[in-house]
């Protein structure tokens, strides 16, 4: 007996040592991880179940039609070993870094999406703020004019962004603006005149800044106007629907009420009561959307010539490259998780309830 009643105290005095948004952190990083091998796992097992033969989209008919060609192909890729064997060293090679080599370019994979992922994480991130502050303004703007014909308008305009095809828009777009218009460029990332800077991250926006290229800057956010625009319009109307949803459940709450009886001034009450308590909802929908911008942008990225991620993984899965659409799958996957593990860390910052559970 002494000695349970001197076991208890240390545990829970560890336990209480170990602060809660500590230990939730904790949780959810190893859940990630783990989530990482799975993505590998499934991105390794659904490549390989593709139905086409990827040595005669790699060779062609005249060289696959000879087996000493064939049977040196699947030596040298490693398709001559067990599934099992080819994933642990698949496994072991992205430890150093390795994707494989396209079958196509004979380039590295990793080399290559080093070079595709800025382009479409600059016209994504552009296209994310441009809907946060058009979406959740619109949605808290509806909210507090609820049952009004603002609120009616803005409904409205929030149905057609989610309708409208991006395709459609984008060639839409391109004709007015830059065919008959000329407000804007049409393709590309920059002007043939334009002098890349110098890379840091592969954002021209960012490194052109960073290196102090002004007209460089100016340049490169003229060609993203349209192509992110036209991203952004889906995840405005999807965000204003939600925003709006989420504000008027939060209107509605007694801390809510009760705020307003102490005569707090409305933005106050608007800043600190109600948009904080709808966050949670508008951040889950904001990391969903912003992963889908990035994995979902291939047919504005071909009307606009962007040259980015989108592209990349249609050429690779046009011509079978299996390293190249494994290297777009587990960055695409990558991506999801890591959004997630952002979004379950800002749950427990915004919310303490959740830290606590």
């Amino acid at each position: 007996m002494p000695e349970s009643s001197s076991v208890a105290p240390t545990t829970s005095s560890a336990r209480a040592g170990l602060h809660p948004l500590a230990r939730y952190l904790g949780i959810r990083l190893g859940l990630t991880v783990l989530l990482m091998f799975g993505v590998t796992l499934v991105t390794f097992t659904l490549t390989n179940l593709v139905p086409a033969d990827p040595v005669q989209a790699a060779l062609g008919e005249q060289a696959a039609a000879d087996p000493a060609i064939v049977a040196q192909f699947r030596e040298n890729a490693g398709l001559d070993k067990p599934l099992p064997v080819q994933y642990f060293t698949y496994v072991g090679n992205l430890f150093q870094g390795d994707l494989g080599t396209s079958q196509q370019t004979r380039g590295p994979v990793a080399e290559e999406l080093g070079k595709a992922f800025p382009a479409t994480a600059e016209l994504a991130l552009t296209a994310i703020v441009i809907s946060i502050v058009i979406g959740v303004g619109l949605g808290m703007w509806a909210a507090l004019r609820r049952k009004t014909i603002t609120d009616q308008v803005i409904r409205v305009v929030s149905l057609i962004g989610i309708s409208v095809p991006s395709f459609w828009l984008a060639l839409v777009v391109y004709f007015v603006f830059f065919s008959q218009l000329h407000w804007f460029p049409g393709s590309g990332r920059l002007s043939p005149a334009a002098i890349p800077p110098p890379k840091v991250t592969g954002m021209y926006t960012v490194d052109s800044l960073l290196a102090g290229q002004w007209s460089t800057f100016g340049d490169a956010i003229s060609h993203l106007i349209l192509p992110a625009s036209v991203l952004a319009l889906y995840t405005i109307g999807l965000l204003t629907r939600f925003a709006r949803s989420a504000i008027l459940e939060v209107l509605d709450l007694d801390y809510v009420r009760a705020a307003r009886a102490k005569g707090l001034p409305g933005h106050v009450v608007v800043s600190r009561y109600v948009l904080r308590g709808a966050l949670v909802p508008i951040i889950t929908v904001l990391g969903v959307a912003f992963g889908s911008l990035l994995s979902g942008t291939v047919l504005v990225e071909k009307v606009y010539s962007w040259h980015g991620l989108g592209e990349y993984a249609y050429a690779a899965a046009t011509k079978l490259d299996l390293p190249a659409i494994m290297g777009v799958g587990l960055i695409v996957g990558f991506v999801y998780i890591g959004l997630n593990f952002l979004v379950d860390v800002l749950y427990g910052f915004i919310d303490p309830r959740v830290r606590v559970a």
